[in-house]
């Protein structure tokens, strides 16, 4: 059996591991378009352990998210990498908030996370002396990690153990022949009995030139991070959160410490006018047609106007961004923030404009293709792979 995996991200390397594991005489091969691994989302991002609190109990992502942060920290620990378990507070900062955290924490036990803790008053002051809210969640679980340290480690790994990683090898076609493939890619051509997409922000249209329809659509979404200066670093001790609001389909502005030192606060989110387009100047013309031709991205925004408003006055306005902050952490001030990087998110939109909200793995004979595998891919990367893996290990069976 040759299998090929399409794309050397985190979700790629750490299928490569999986595979390996389930079906140690497979002929596994990786092929990624960059010269190194994991040069996109897997090492633009965070840097955070998620737990899995904020995802649909019974949910895939809910269910890989709490094997997950397990997996990767055990991964961590077995390999020598720099992590840590420092847990999150989840901040109400007034009353109108306290239902949706009081919800939040329900659906964190839900989905078997341990030590959740309600806090109030002083007790929250004494996890996080600078933060202003009446109420808080504390989820001791969630941590922090270096995980471009945690993709070369997987690299390192998927190669002593036999997987061929090509380089520089961006898949350009995909033509079935027989009961497998021949794939074309700009460095040389390969076949392969199975193939695995694991291509993140080019998840789309890899499924595409495999013959799927690109029902649901990526729409890459820039996030745009501050540090605070050194000096001022000691507001923040661990990681803080805002209580999520569902009508939004994002987070929020949240602080972090960073697991080399350090913390940062963001992200916002605006489209990214390139799937690659980590500066505002970064411009890709077909992704950016892409993404305003597809009548999904129309109707997202026509549902949250006011949202995409103020993500991009906050995109251009270092004031506006440090207010947002301010409501966690009253005593910020705008010259505390000094500019810090960015990461694009690879999201998957349906033509109705409604974010996909649980990892998406579809099955085929002779194909599997991750279509949507957000935050938190990174933490869940393992116990995704490990999903793959049974699925590969059914479909062949049968």
């Amino acid at each position: 059996m040759r299998i090929c995996i399409i794309g050397g991200g985190i979700v790629g390397l750490a299928t490569a591991l999986q595979l390996r594991r389930r079906l140690p005489t497979a002929e596994l091969m990786l092929l990624e378009k960059e010269l190194a691994v994991g040069q996109h989302q897997s090492t633009h991002n965070s840097g955070v352990l998620h737990a899995g609190l904020y995802y649909k109990p019974g949910s895939l992502r809910a269910r890989l998210a709490v094997q997950g942060i397990r997996l990767m920290t055990e991964y961590c620990s077995s390999r020598g990498i720099a992590h840590e378990i420092c847990g999150k507070l989840v901040v109400a900062v007034d009353t109108t908030e306290v239902e949706r955290l009081r919800n939040l924490h329900e659906r964190g036990r839900q989905n078997g996370l341990t030590g959740l803790e309600w806090l109030e008053g002083s007790a929250i002051r004494e996890i996080e002396p600078n933060v202003a809210g009446v109420a808080a969640l504390h989820v001791p679980e969630e941590g922090i990690v270096d995980y471009r340290a945690v993709v070369l480690a997987m690299a390192a790994d998927a190669r002593t153990s036999g997987v061929a990683l090509h380089m520089g090898a961006r898949v350009e076609r995909l033509m079935k022949q027989d009961a497998g493939w021949r794939i074309v890619t700009g460095a040389g051509e390969h076949t392969a009995d199975f193939i695995v997409n694991c291509a993140g922000l080019y998840c789309d249209r890899v499924s595409a030139l495999a013959g799927e329809p690109r029902v649901t659509r990526i729409v890459p979404f820039r996030g745009e991070y501050f540090k605070l200066k050194p000096e001022r670093a000691h507001l923040v001790r661990n990681l803080i959160y805002p209580v999520p609001d569902p009508k939004f389909p994002f987070l929020g502005v949240h602080f972090t410490r960073m697991i080399h030192g350090g913390v940062e606060a963001g992200p916002n989110a605006i489209l990214a006018t390139s799937r690659e387009g980590y500066r505002k100047s970064d411009v890709n013309l077909p992704d950016l047609w892409d993404s305003i031709t597809f009548p999904g991205l129309w109707r997202f925004m026509g549902k949250h106007m006011g949202m995409c408003r103020d993500e991009l006055l906050r995109s251009f306005s270092k004031r506006r961004f440090c207010d947002s902050l301010r409501r966690l952490v009253p005593e910020l001030e705008e010259g505390d923030l000094a500019p810090g990087g960015s990461g694009v998110r690879a999201q998957a939109m349906t033509p109705e404009g409604d974010l996909v909200q649980d990892f998406e793995i579809i099955e085929r004979p002779n194909a599997l293709h991750v279509l949507c595998a957000p935050s938190p891919a990174a933490t869940a990367s393992l116990a995704i792979g490990e999903e793959i893996s049974l699925r590969l290990a059914r479909c062949i069976a049968t």
